[in-house]
Formats: C-alpha cells, structure tokens, sequence
C-alpha cells in the first residue's frame, strides 16, 4: 500500500483521533438498557464533548485554517440556514439551538479536515477502525450479559449492553465496515486474514441484530460498488460471480429460515405498514403547517413527531428544516452520486458508491440525513473519496527559478 494512495504519509495521526472523535459524537445518547446504568445527561456530555475536543483537536492541527473545496461541506453549510431560521422563528426552544450548534461545530470540523480529502483510503481506515471498536462494545456486552444485550424489550435483537446502541445503529455499523472492508479487499489494500477479523464478527453481530435496511443496503450497496469494478477488476469479478452463485443457493436451500428471519415474527399487517412507521408519516404529512413551517420546519428536534419516532430521513427534514431543507439534503445525495459516477473505475469510487448507496436506502427507514449523524459522517467518507488527488508541484531544472506562486495560493496549498 504506497502513500500515493492513501495519503499516510500527509495526514497527521491527529487526524485519525479526530475522526474517531466525530464517530463518538454521533453515537446518540439514546438506547437500550446498559449492564452499568449510564446517565443520559452523563453520555450526551461525552458526546457533546467529543464534538467540541475533535473541533478544538482540528483547529490545533490545521491553525490556519487551510482547506479544500467541498460542495458537499457547503451544502450541509447551507443547510444551517433553515436550520437556524426555523429553530429561531417558530419558538423551539433552548434544545433546537443546541442542536443548529452542534451542527454548525460538526460542520466546521469538516471544513477542518477537507485539507486532508485527496481521495485516497486513509479514511476510510479510520472509518472501519473507529466503529469495529464500537462494534467490539456490543461484543462486550453479548459475552458479559446476553439477557441484557438480546433484551425482550427489543424482541430479543442485539441491542448495546456497555454503551447504549439501538439494533438498527448496530446494524448500520456492522454493514458499513462490512461493505468497506470486502472493497478494500477486492482492491488488494487488505489481506484475507485482516478483512475476516472485521468481516466475520460484524456478520454475526449484523445477524444478530435483525435489521432489514442495513442487511438490503449492504447487499445492493456492494452490488453497485462491485459492479463499477467489474470492467477493470478480474478480483471484482471473480467475487461477483462467486457471490451471485452463494446467494442462488441460499435462497433455494433457506428459502424458509431467510423469510422468518426478514419477517422478524411480525404479522403481515405489521410488516405491510413498516413496523407502523407509516402510521407516523401519514399523521406527520397530513398535520396543518404555515408557508414558514412548510419552507423551513419547525426547528430541529429529536426527529419525532407526536412522541413517536419519524424513522425516514426525507420527513424528519421536512418536519425541521421544510422543502428548503429537502432540496440541500437531495441536492447533497444527488452532486456526490453525479460525481461517482463522473470519475474513472478505482477502489475509492467503489467505496464512495456504496456509501451513497447504502445511505440512501436507508433515508427511507431511518432519519440523519438533516443533523449530524454517523450519515452524514458516511457521506462525509464519500465525499473525500471523491476528492481530486492533490497534484505535486512542477519540477524545474537545477539553477532555473521555477514560475512565481502568489503568497495566497501557497497558504492555500495542501500539505
């Protein structure tokens, strides 16, 4: 693995602790019951303060606040505006203008660490290393305490006994990690041995969890990231048929034990309605708003409407941030898969692809894509992916002054 690649040998190790930072942020401060009962004004002071330490973190390593051009990072910039304009006008409180600022302070921690998006894989390590950890939690808790890790509450799916993790988080975390490392695999930046370590752990636990949306956007997600390789790939397509042929038997030979555990137990009517998610979003579509609701939300809240959670990225923005809301969020998915799609076959165009990918599957079911949530920390992923590589500086002859750079442009530069 050359430094060419992955930028090792440019991005401070700092960088890493403050990615790994911004991983703990988005952990949430609700969740299932811990084997050591933990305060919830206890963890969100821990995430909270590993918002602020990994802004304070960047600032020290990039003090002069050198960065890159980002479309993607000036969208979410740009999504602050209704942000704040709903959170201010329509009276939501001390707790919507906490959330615009945590926003804007994970936003500003991006712009930070875009010095360091040249499109290589240093990221995306960081990425899997930072929530295999997480992931090592839930393992803590299922050995320690599998009545507490696999709760009735939760219909016995694995839940975070250490550090409170919902199933769905679980299984959003084990499918990333998932997808990324069989790309780095196929793409020879890991070996077998070092991709089952992450691998066959994070399918059990993804297993165990039961979660539909992570399981259908790890599938389609590696499907479309896979198939960009297939014309450049002999590795690609060897795997891609060898997966094709896997999956043809399992769905003949387990045809019965797939169906009962994609169905989870549930009636048809249960499962027709989404787990009653569409219950919410009927009420929540069907609810009377004024042109400033319908423009710019009702503030930023905890993605709920009428106590019940909202569970779909589209509405949770329009019920906060309204259609101006929606049209930043689409226009984010839509610019960085119009790039993917733009830039030649490699590794890290699959990565990005499949990162898109899974997180718009999972828009439909699960909400993040209008706060600062491990989504955005995915697409984030994505977007330095996507970055252009920075290119060397032009050599001169020995004793000839090469052309004269401007001091704005070198301050600018990229180290």
């Amino acid at each position: 693995m050359s430094s060419a690649d992955t930028g090792t040998d440019r991005t401070p190790k700092i960088v890493g602790a403050v990615w790994g930072l911004l991983v703990l942020n988005t952990l949430g401060s609700a969740g299932a019951r811990t084997i050591v009962p933990l305060p919830r004004s206890l963890i969100q002071m821990v995430t909270m303060g590993s918002l602020v330490a990994a802004f304070a973190l960047a600032l020290l390593v990039n003090p002069r606040v050198r960065v890159r051009a980002s479309a993607y990072v000036l969208l979410l910039t740009l999504l602050l505006v209704p942000s704040l304009i709903s959170s201010v006008t329509q009276g939501a409180g001390f707790g919507a203008l906490f959330r615009c600022t945590r926003l804007a302070l994970f936003v500003g921690t991006l712009w930070l660490l875009s010095r360091w998006w040249d499109g290589g894989i240093t990221f995306v390590r960081h990425h899997i290393r930072m929530y295999f950890a997480v992931l090592g939690t839930v393992a803590v808790g299922l050995v320690v305490s599998p009545g507490a890790a696999l709760p009735d509450l939760y219909g016995g799916r694995l839940v975070g006994a250490v550090w409170p993790l919902t199933p769905p988080q679980i299984g959003q975390y084990a499918a990333v990690i998932i997808g990324l490392t069989v790309l780095l695999l196929l793409g020879r930046r890991t070996d077998r041995t070092g991709a089952a370590v992450v691998i066959l752990p994070s399918l059990l636990l993804l297993a165990l969890t039961h979660t539909r949306t992570a399981t259908l956007g790890l599938i389609i997600g590696l499907v479309l990231a896979i198939g960009s390789l297939v014309l450049t790939s002999a590795a690609a397509r060897r795997f891609f048929t060898w997966a094709v042929v896997c999956a043809t038997v399992a769905a003949v030979g387990f045809s019965s034990a797939l169906q009962a555990w994609f169905l989870r137990g549930q009636s048809q009517e249960n499962f027709a309605s989404l787990t009653g998610r569409a219950k919410v979003w009927h009420a929540l579509l069907a609810a009377p708003r004024t042109t400033s609701q319908y423009l710019f939300g009702t503030g930023l809240g905890d993605k709920s409407f009428g106590g019940l959670p909202i569970d779909n990225s589209w509405l949770a923005v329009f019920n906060e941030q309204g259609v101006t809301g929606i049209a930043l969020v689409a226009a984010v998915i839509l610019v960085l898969g119009g790039v993917a799609l733009l830039r030649p076959p490699s590794l890290s165009r699959a990565c990005a692809i499949f990162l898109i990918s899974y997180c718009a599957i999972a828009s439909y079911t699960e909400a993040g894509l209008g706060d600062a949530s491990p989504y955005l920390l995915h697409l984030a992923l994505a977007a330095s992916l996507l970055a252009a590589p920075v290119e060397a500086a032009p050599l001169t002859a020995p004793g000839v002054p090469g052309p004269r750079v401007p001091r704005w442009v070198q301050r600018s530069e990229v180290t």
